[in-house]
């Protein structure tokens, strides 16, 4: 399509644009139901085929077994950070957190409000340039959990190894990097994430929970905030966000159509090269803003030697058809976020624009 841009927004995302068409051509007429799937009820057969369609795709790319269970439900991956705590620190248990920037920060100062919570390792200090190492890592033998963020949006930076916290369970927050590259998932005991960045529109949380955890949740939680609840209705203990799980379930189909995680790896490995190419190649002038050992795949952050020049990229680049390339509200500057859907052509040709500003600025 001649007048679709390169979406570079941090979030919510660019869609697969054979998703946005699959939505487009079923939209009014569901598979002969005669409605809109976004009008379908959620105890109805055709719905009933997608959710499940999509609890099967979610383990087949994940590479999870039936150990693990899928949910869907709502209010984002913030409301995550308040359910871990009322589930898994009752009377006598601790949380261990690994602070490495703002939704961290967030998730550990509303564990902190629930129960007892211990700081394993945080890279505040350094103003979040860098993901602790393993050795780093002061994790507690007796805590309930070890929670990260795999991938940090604002400050630029992603893990690029697995924590290994021995016997204690980890939880993995991947709201911004799920399915972006080939990884061991099974090393998770919990996994969530915000569909709105690589998984589909805004409005459905993927939470993903091995056994284990189910059996940690402790008693007296309401009930709509107890995992136990959703597991044992598949989801359908209220409405779920139907519409935002049927889109998931069209992006899973699409990764798995790409040749899954290893092929969409590939591609967004030569995304973010592409860029941080032109970071390296002018460091005086594209200065980034993570250590290079720490750089994010998915959200590229840097700065212009000054924010007048940043305001003049923002503007031309726009004009280029690039949107979505201004820094974080807090930090300023230029992100480039290259979630799965952005097309590799995407990042070459801002490659090329930044190149050619350098030149001219």
């Amino acid at each position: 399509m001649g007048n679709r841009v390169f979406n570079f927004n941090a979030g919510p995302c660019t869609l697969p644009l054979d998703v946005l068409k699959t939505v487009q051509a079923e939209f009014l007429d569901y598979k002969g139901t005669g409605m809109s799937i976004i009008e379908s009820s959620h105890r109805a057969a055709e719905y009933d085929a997608v959710h499940t369609q999509c609890v099967a795709l979610v383990k087949e790319v994940m590479g999870l077994d039936d150990s693990y269970t899928v949910l869907f439900l709502t209010g984002g991956a913030s409301t995550q950070f308040a359910m871990i705590p009322m589930n898994f620190l009752g009377e006598g248990k601790v949380g261990a957190y690994v602070d490495t920037g703002t939704w961290a920060s967030k998730a550990f100062k509303e564990a902190s409000i629930i129960g007892k919570t211990v700081m394993a390792a945080s890279s505040k200090d350094a103003a979040y340039k860098f993901i602790p190492k393993q050795a780093d890592l002061k994790i507690p033998a007796d805590a309930t959990y070890l929670h990260i963020t795999t991938n940090n949006t604002i400050k630029g930076t992603q893990y690029h190894y697995i924590p290994n916290p021995g016997s204690v369970p980890m939880i993995g927050d991947m709201s911004s990097d799920i399915c972006s590259r080939t990884f061991d998932f099974r090393k998770f005991d919990m996994i969530y994430a915000g569909a709105q960045k690589n998984l589909g529109p805004a409005g459905v949380t993927l939470v993903i929970l091995k056994q284990n955890m189910l059996d940690m949740c402790r008693d007296g939680n309401p009930v709509i905030f107890d995992y136990r609840t959703h597991a044992k209705e598949n989801s359908l203990y209220n409405t779920p966000p139907c519409f935002a799980i049927y889109i998931m379930k069209l992006v899973f189909e699409w990764m798995k159509s790409q040749g899954g995680l290893p092929a969409i790896e590939e591609v967004n490995r030569k995304k973010k090269d592409a860029i941080y190419n032109m970071v390296d190649k002018y460091p005086d002038y594209y200065k980034g803003t993570a250590e290079k050992d720490s750089r994010s795949w998915m959200n590229l952050t840097f700065r212009l030697p000054s924010e007048d020049l940043e305001k003049k990229f923002i503007s031309e680049a726009k004009a280029k058809g690039f949107i979505g390339l201004k820094g974080h509200r807090s930090v300023g500057g230029i992100r480039v976020s290259l979630y799965n859907a952005l097309p590799l052509e995407g990042a070459q040709k801002l490659a090329q624009f930044m190149e050619d500003f350098k030149k001219a600025n």
